[in-house]
């Protein structure tokens, strides 16, 4: 039998119902898992699940929930899998108190246990270095954080859910609940993942937080010329604004512009003004009954095919379907 350890992070603000979501979805696959047996020849459950922390019991939202783990930390000498949860938004202070636990998972990981971490709880994974130089995911608002803190790692907010070398990291909320899918699917068969996808009314094989995403711009940076220029940008969607007219504009070099630009806000300037536009664009959509055309001009785009093209690149959606989505009147017209 292998060994499922899903981690309880000491902390006040911690996402309760990420630990409660994979240790229910597990526990049920592990039934349907043991009822089909006469077709596994006699493996019974798949995983013992624990639930492991470093505290004897934590308290959720101000006391109002309480988890008494399983068991401590030290008392598992050996995992295959360990599921981290999301922490709370005071990042730092959630690290230093929950030192033991990243010092535990880097550990286990190197004596081959495989890591999935829960949306925020990238941060946790991240501090324990396993995530320099690999792709991660987590929530797109805490993206501008967790960039400044963990510069060596691969941050993509798009992507749903990142596998790589053992490590698993997934998007925000309750994206996790199509993380623990796949991993069902992973370590049992399709089909016990299916059967959970229909249990549990979650949608398989979704791969893209795109369209959740809002972009408010990477402004926690202390380059007050990007930041000028960030606000230029913003303040004429309307325009179609060359990087040369930028880097005029604030008397820096083109190729020192971009540098800086890029170091800045992880984005090119072209990749900025895209990603401005299409947020502007995205709100016409979900709260006028402007037409594409028309949200289209607005934000300084003059050719469908090239406005679809970027609509669909920054939010996995087309223009119409992201309207009829979030705009119940607008799609009746």
């Amino acid at each position: 039998m292998k060994h499922l350890t899903i981690i309880v992070p000491d902390g006040q603000g911690n996402n309760l119902s990420s630990i409660v979501g994979a240790y229910k979805i597990f526990t049920r696959a592990n039934e349907y898992w043991k009822q089909c047996d006469k077709y596994r020849m006699g493996r019974g459950e798949l995983f013992k699940i624990q639930l492991a922390g470093i505290s004897k019991e934590v308290e959720f939202y101000e006391g109002l929930f309480t988890v008494k783990p399983h068991t401590h930390i030290s008392a598992i000498a050996k995992t295959n899998l360990i599921i981290v949860p999301s922490l709370n938004h005071d990042y730092k202070n959630a690290l230093k108190e929950n030192q033991l636990l990243v010092d535990w998972m880097e550990q286990q990981y190197k004596d081959g246990a495989e890591i999935a971490s829960i949306c925020t709880g990238a941060f946790m994974l991240a501090a324990s270095g396993l995530l320099d130089g690999k792709t991660c995911s987590t929530h797109w608002a805490a993206a501008p954080t967790f960039r400044s803190m963990f510069p060596k790692v691969n941050l993509q907010t798009d992507r749903l859910i990142t596998d790589e070398d053992g490590i698993y990291t997934n998007g925000g909320a309750y994206s996790f609940l199509n993380l623990i899918i796949y991993l069902v699917e992973k370590y049992y068969d399709r089909q016990t993942a299916i059967f959970c996808s229909k249990v549990f009314q979650i949608e398989m094989d979704r791969q893209s937080q795109s369209a959740f995403i809002i972009f408010t711009g990477q402004k926690l940076h202390g380059d007050e010329m990007v930041q000028q220029a960030q606000a230029y940008i913003e303040s004429n969607l309307h325009e179609k604004i060359s990087v040369e007219h930028l880097s005029s504009r604030f008397a820096v070099g083109r190729r020192n512009f971009d540098r800086r630009f890029i170091k800045a806000t992880g984005n090119t300037p072209v990749e900025y003004a895209q990603r401005a536009k299409i947020e502007s664009a995205k709100k016409a959509f979900e709260t006028t009954r402007k037409t594409v055309n028309e949200v289209m001009y607005d934000v300084g785009y003059l050719d469908v095919k090239a406005f679809r093209e970027v609509f669909r690149k920054v939010t996995g959606m087309l223009p119409l379907d992201y309207r009829s989505r979030y705009n119940k009147e607008a799609a009746l017209v």
